[in-house]
């Protein structure tokens, strides 16, 4: 049985802003530099013993997503959710939002913004924030999230229809760009019967959306 969301909390919050040098073994700091998801990595296996997979949540009950912030807490990058390659026909024909996969993985989830400043040693984890959008603190993102959903869906159609390839598609809180590594994926769309792109995309939030709940 997996970890619940709670459980995994509880635990982050007894070792938030304590550094990674107090935390990790030396051995982990080899690469974590260059490689950007070292330190959330590290957070899954190390500090919360779960078991990394393409399962579509990371607890039980939820899921677990980290971003690169500064020390007050402010989003340095965009954050990645959930790539569309298997979903994209469901994207092109306008599947509901509250049944697609991009609502069922963020309906509940666990925001640990990462302070990856100056010596890695001194990264540390900040307090996790629970972002349930059944609580209705969260109705009016959740509204935007779904009002950006279809302005990508259209736009994925639109960039089909007029060069036969998507492309970075902006909602305001939410992205589709490409997420991909070497060889590249393709996407194929049944529905068009055509290759859509020579690379995976993924949806992504933007800098906005942690912002604003981290501001919540």
């Amino acid at each position: 049985m997996k970890m619940k969301l709670e459980e995994a909390r509880s635990i982050i919050n007894q070792i938030a802003n304590k550094t990674f040098g107090t935390l990790i073994p030396e051995e982990y700091f080899a690469d974590i530099i260059t490689n950007k998801g070292k330190a959330g990595q590290i957070l899954e296996k190390i500090i919360l013993h779960l078991n990394l997979s393409s399962s579509l949540r990371d607890f039980e009950d939820g899921e677990l997503k980290t971003n690169k912030c500064n020390s007050l807490g402010r989003p340095l990058e965009t954050m990645a959710i959930t790539q569309i390659s298997s979903n994209i026909d469901n994207l092109i024909q306008y599947q509901p939002f509250e049944q697609s996969s991009l609502a069922l993985k963020i309906a509940n989830f666990l925001y640990v913004p990462i302070v990856r400043e100056g010596n890695p040693h001194d990264w540390f984890f900040m307090e996790p924030i629970h972002v349930d959008f059944l609580n209705d603190k969260y109705l009016d993102l959740w509204e935007q999230i779904k009002e950006d959903y279809y302005t990508i869906c259209k736009k994925i159609n639109d960039d089909i229809n007029n060069s036969g390839r998507i492309s970075t598609s902006n909602g305001k809180y939410i992205q589709i760009r490409t997420k991909d590594s070497k060889p590249y994926h393709s996407i194929f769309s049944q529905f068009y019967n055509q290759i859509i792109s020579n690379k995976n995309y993924a949806f992504y939030f933007q800098k906005s959306f942690m912002q604003a709940i981290t501001n919540n």
